[in-house]
């Protein structure tokens, strides 16, 4: 490795799609438990 190398960052859209694809899998995972509750207690 030189000193000259960049970082090992990835850009800065590709940590902008992965952080929303983070929130994008939370809000669906409270999704799918809001549709199981509303599905049990029916």
């Amino acid at each position: 490795m030189l000193w000259s190398d960049p970082e090992n960052k990835p850009p800065k859209e590709l940590r902008d799609t992965q952080v929303m694809l983070r929130r994008l899998s939370v809000l669906l995972a409270l999704a799918m438990v809001l549709a199981m509750l509303t599905i049990g207690i029916r």
